[in-house]
């Protein structure tokens, strides 16, 4: 595997976005190339606590093999799987590269027309722009507290 190719695979940044009346995005092309490269057009919806998390079909798969696996022996995890489970829904770009955003799960995390799609790796965050505005300058101020995991990671 090629340099090129080990870099694309990951969904990686931030962006702006404006939803249209319906409640789609413009999903941009660099999560697209990634999401194409998972081989599926579909992603995995979810809301999870202040934002939605947006996983391709088959990372999501491993998340529920994980929690049928490990999670039925962490009873306190009972209600989190009840949660996530129950809302995740199943989306597709449409020929227009948009992602629809189903109408309850905006609503269930408060997102209204300006979101921010965060790439995390494995998976892409979709917030309220003013909730990730919050949550980001709540986390800049507080950068210190993982210099150990860092370190133990041999990140720093």
């Amino acid at each position: 595997m090629s340099p090129e190719e080990f870099i694309k695979q990951r969904f990686r940044s931030r962006s702006e976005h404006s939803l249209d009346p319906k409640g789609r995005l413009n999903f941009p092309s660099r999560f697209k190339d990634v999401l194409f490269q998972y081989g599926s057009e579909v992603l995995m919806i979810t809301a999870w606590g202040k934002h939605l998390r947006a996983y391709p079909a088959s990372e999501w798969q491993m998340v529920e093999d994980t929690l049928l696996r490990e999670g039925r022996r962490e009873p306190k995890l009972a209600g989190f799987i009840r949660y996530v489970i129950s809302g995740i829904t199943e989306c597709t770009l449409d020929k227009q590269g948009r992602l629809l955003i189903p109408a309850p799960l905006r609503s269930e995390v408060n997102i209204s027309k300006e979101v921010v799609l965060n790439g995390m790796l494995e998976f892409v965050e979709v917030w309220d722009r003013e909730a990730w505005l919050a949550e980001y300058c709540r986390e800049r101020e507080q950068l210190d507290q993982y210099g150990d995991s860092l370190a133990k990671l041999g990140i720093l």
